[in-house]
């Protein structure tokens, strides 16, 4: 996943949220999730990423529902 794929979409799994936009691994990814560090949801059995407050963040545009 790119940068430009994950501001596309509302949510993104906790390890591609990590690593596009912190530069984190895997595990450093699901442990600042679980600090609170990024921002997420729980959608059924799923914790997800929410994009729009990790690129508000980062000052970065944020594209959710805009076409390819």
């Amino acid at each position: 996943m790119t940068l430009e794929d994950a501001l596309r979409r509302p949510t993104v799994p906790i390890p591609d949220a990590g690593r596009v936009f912190y530069g984190l691994s895997r595990n450093g990814s699901y442990e600042a999730a679980k600090r609170g560090d990024i921002p997420t949801v729980r959608i059924g059995r799923k914790i997800m990423a929410v994009v729009a407050p990790i690129a508000e963040q980062l000052g970065l545009h944020h594209h959710f529902g805009e076409a390819d």
